[in-house]
């Protein structure tokens, strides 16, 4: 059986997103989602938004994604949370307020799956590695809370801001992780769109610290 490559499987998804875009003020969209807009002529603008620690070019009215380092196109699950954040940004401030997954809208349908996914993965590769655990945040750009063992919240968008929280395993509990968001995530992002960049975060954090 042939594999569907990542352009087959998600190319109808980010054509959508193209054409929700463009049918959208790049002004209001840039005000909406804290991001900043550059009109270059009369017929051509862009929006430069910073995800996850890098900054990315949306270009109007063609749309495309730039990583802006290396000026290239990002891979198109990236080009398509970028291009969901700024369609959903409604301009909800940030809410310093964190739940779990299924407290998000919807959350409660995907949450044994999210759990498999994310929680349950960084239990297992970190619940007796405090160090790993704090060197792997800190590698990709964590900033320290006070929640667990260690905990660490995750700048991805401008305003959408994800948090890993690590509880060690004791003599009566087993280790535990648990994933959260922001409280104002559903105003940037669907649940479906913030259980990947869950999934994401988690499975970087544990490449990021040895594993697989």
């Amino acid at each position: 059986m042939k594999h569907r490559t990542p352009g087959e499987t998600y190319g109808p998804a980010l054509d959508k997103a193209i054409r929700d875009l463009q049918s959208l003020d790049p002004w209001l969209v840039a005000l909406r989602s804290d991001t900043k807009y550059t009109r270059l002529t009369d017929t051509s603008s862009q929006i430069e938004v910073r995800f996850w620690g890098k900054d990315y070019i949306i270009h109007y009215p063609e749309i495309s994604v730039e990583e802006l380092e290396i000026g290239q196109e990002p891979p198109i699950a990236i080009q398509i949370l970028i291009l969901h954040y700024l369609i959903n940004a409604d301009g909800t401030p940030l809410a310093d307020c964190w739940v779990s997954f299924r407290e998000l809208p919807g959350g409660r349908v995907y949450d044994a799956a999210f759990r498999r996914r994310a929680n349950l993965s960084l239990a297992q590769a970190f619940g007796s590695d405090l160090d790993g655990f704090v060197a792997a945040a800190k590698a990709l750009g964590g900033e320290r809370l006070t929640h667990g063992d260690a905990s660490f919240f995750f700048p991805m968008f401008p305003r959408l801001r994800l948090a890993v929280v690590l509880y060690l395993a004791d003599e009566e509990l087993p280790a535990s992780a648990n994933v959260l968001f922001d409280a104002a995530a559903g105003h940037y992002l669907p649940t479906e769109d913030l259980a990947v960049l869950g999934g994401m975060l988690a499975g970087r954090l544990i490449k990021a610290g040895g594993g697989q």
